[in-house]
């Protein structure tokens, strides 16, 4: 790839993150969503916005009609601003880890894990590294998305813990006593939890309580 094909492609990818920063911290600068409407345009995206952008004065257009139309631009292009943009999606799943984590000794993992950010894929994921030195993203890392929501992102990354030891040992946990059948991590009732489908399927534990397995807690 050449120098300037390369430097291209760079100031092609700062555009979404400036236009999503500016609508963020509440700075958003109309020439640059302009030039990200062109930039789209350029490369064939002629959606609604991308055309209502370029073929209106950007100067008779309201502050709160370029915000709407930058965030119509950022969803056409399916823009996602990753965990270095919107950090908090990293806290939602540090907290999350954190309450796995009180499930973990069950299993006979002791220590504090950490999130751990996965550099090497793509997109960008998070998976989980044991006081051991062990790791956890079987079956692929924890998306920036899935941290939008707590439930989601403690859901997912149960999920993601319970696919790796099952890898690791071949043996599935946690496991529900009154049938023996191994218990997945499932979002019921906006809520996580480890589900048995024996019987028709209950609720072990929320994740983060099998320690009080068989005692359901009042909601």
């Amino acid at each position: 790839m050449s120098n300037t094909r390369a430097e291209y492609e760079a100031d092609s990818e700062q555009l979404p993150r400036k236009v999503y920063l500016g609508l963020r911290e509440g700075n958003l600068d109309p020439q640059d969503v302009v030039a990200l409407a062109c930039e789209l345009l350029d490369w064939f995206h002629c959606t609604d916005a991308v055309l209502e952008v370029v073929e209106r004065n950007p100067g008779e257009v309201s502050p709160a009609e370029m915000t709407a139309l930058a965030r119509r631009l950022l969803d056409d292009m399916g823009f996602d601003p990753g965990f270095d943009l919107a950090p908090e999606r990293l806290e939602t799943l540090r907290a999350a880890l954190r309450v796995v984590a009180r499930d973990l000794p069950a299993r006979g993992i002791e220590g504090e894990p950490e999130i751990e950010i996965l550099e090497d894929w793509f997109p960008v994921g998070a998976g989980v590294r044991l006081a051991g030195g062990g790791r956890f993203n079987w079956g692929g890392p924890i998306l920036p998305d899935m941290c939008d929501d707590p439930t989601t992102a403690l859901t997912s990354l149960a999920v993601l813990i319970q696919e790796s030891l099952l890898e690791w040992t071949w043996q599935v946990w946690p496991v529900c006593p009154r049938h023996n059948l191994g218990a997945h991590g499932s979002e019921r009732e906006r809520e996580a939890v480890w589900w048995c489908a024996g019987d028709g399927g209950h609720v072990l534990a929320p994740v983060g309580e099998l320690a009080h397995a068989g005692r359901r807690r009042p909601k």
